[in-house]
C-alpha cells in the first residue's frame, strides 16, 4: 500500500539552512564540534556552510575557516550553499564535494529571496556549472517553492519542469523539489515527485522539507513513494524564511530527529543514531534559544512512552 524503501538518504541541512535563520552565530570552533558530532551519529550527507556576501549571512561569513577545520572521513560527503558565479568562485578554492544552486520556480518567491527573476538565475547557472566542474565539486540545483509559493498559491508542473530541464541541461549532478512553505500537501509532493522522475528519467531527485503547518512528516512518506533519492531536514528543526508571516516556530524545516524517529518506526533504515542527534538538537536549541519545533524534543518517542509507568 505505501511502496516505502528499506532505506532512505537522509541530508542533514541545519549548520546552513538552518543557521542562518539564527541571529546569534555559533562560533567556528563550536560549528566544526557539531560536524563531528554529526558523522559519529552517522549522517552521510552533511550541508556544512554558505558562500552567501558575509554581509548578507554574517552568521555563516566563516565557510572557508570552517571547511578548513572539519574531519574528512572519505565516507561522508560535504556541501555548501553558492548564492551565485562569485560565491560558486569562492568554493572552487575549498575542499567541499557538493554546491547547492536555489532557483525558485516562481518569480515573486526569486525577487524576494535574491533579488531578481527566475530566468536570471537560470541564466546564471550555467557558468556555476562551469566552475564547479572545473573544481570537480558536485552541482545539485535546489528547486525552491516547487510546488507552492507565498502571495501566489500552487505552482504549475510547467514552472517546475523549466528548472529541472534546465539543470539537467548543464548537467547537474541532481535536483531536489523543495516545500518551501511548509504548506505543500502529500499529493502535491507525491504527484511532483513522481512526474518529475517519470519525464526526466536517471536524474536523482531529492525533497528538501519544511513543516510550517505540520506536514512534513506526511510529505516525508509521500516523496519516498513517489521514489525520491533522498530527504533533507535539519536538526531541532532549525531554519525558515522570516519574512513570511507567521510564528517563528513553525517557520522552520522539519526536524531531524522527528523524521529519524518517523523513519525507524516505519523498518526504514538511516543507519543513524536517534539519540545521537537528539543530543545535538538538545544542545543547539539551547544555545540558539530558537523556538523548539521538533515533536521528538517535546514528547519524547515511542520507546519512552512504551517503557513509561502509571506511577
Amino acid at each position: 500500500m505505501w511502496n516505502l524503501p528499506e532505506s532512505a538518504r537522509v541530508v542533514e541541512v541545519g549548520l546552513r539552512d538552518g543557521l542562518q535563520a539564527i541571529e546569534t552565530p555559533l562560533s567556528t570552533d563550536r560549528k566544526i564540534a557539531i560536524v563531528s558530532e554529526m558523522i559519529a551519529a552517522g549522517f552521510k550527507e552533511i550541508e556544512v556552510a554558505s558562500f552567501a556576501h558575509p554581509k548578507v549571512l554574517p552568521q555563516l561569513a566563516d565557510a572557508e575557516a570552517v571547511l578548513a577545520g572539519i574531519p574528512r572521513p572519505p565516507h561522508v560527503r560535504f556541501r555548501a550553499l553558492v548564492p551565485n558565479a562569485r560565491g560558486a568562485v569562492r568554493a572552487a578554492q575549498c575542499e567541499i564535494d557538493e554546491l547547492t544552486f536555489v532557483i525558485p520556480a516562481e518569480d515573486g518567491m526569486a525577487s524576494k529571496n535574491q533579488g531578481t527573476t527566475t530566468d536570471g538565475l537560470l541564466a546564471q547557472l550555467e557558468e556555476i556549472r562551469e566552475v564547479s566542474q572545473g573544481a570537480g565539486q558536485r552541482l545539485i540545483v535546489a528547486v525552491a517553492c516547487a510546488f507552492f509559493s507565498p502571495c501566489y498559491g500552487p505552482v504549475s508542473k510547467a514552472a517546475r519542469d523549466k528548472v529541472v530541464r534546465k539543470a539537467l541541461e548543464v548537467g547537474a549532478d541532481g535536483i531536489y523539489l523543495a516545500t518551501t512553505t511548509g504548506e505543500e500537501t502529500p499529493l502535491e509532493v507525491f504527484s511532483g515527485i513522481s512526474e518529475t522522475k517519470r519525464d526526466f528519467p536517471g536524474l536523482e531527485v531529492g525533497a528538501h522539507l519544511h513543516n510550517r503547518n505540520g506536514f512534513a512528516p506526511a510529505n516525508a512518506l509521500a516523496a519516498l513513494s513517489a521514489g525520491a533519492d533522498w530527504l533533507e531536514s535539519s536538526v531541532a528543526g532549525l531554519g525558515g524564511d522570516m519574512w513570511f508571516p507567521g510564528d517563528p516556530s513553525v517557520l522552520g524545516n522539519m526536524a531531524t530527529e522527528d523524521l529519524i524517529h518517523l523513519l525507524d518506526g516505519m523498518g526504514i533504515s538511516t543507519d543513524i543514531d536517534l539519540s545521537r542527534v537528539r543530543h545535538i538538537s538538545e544542545s543547539l536549541i539551547e544555545e540558539t534559544n530558537f523556538p523548539v519545533s521538533s515533536f521528538v524534543s517535546r514528547g519524547g518517542t515511542r520507546e519512552e512512552l512504551a517503557n513509561a509507568s502509571w506511577g
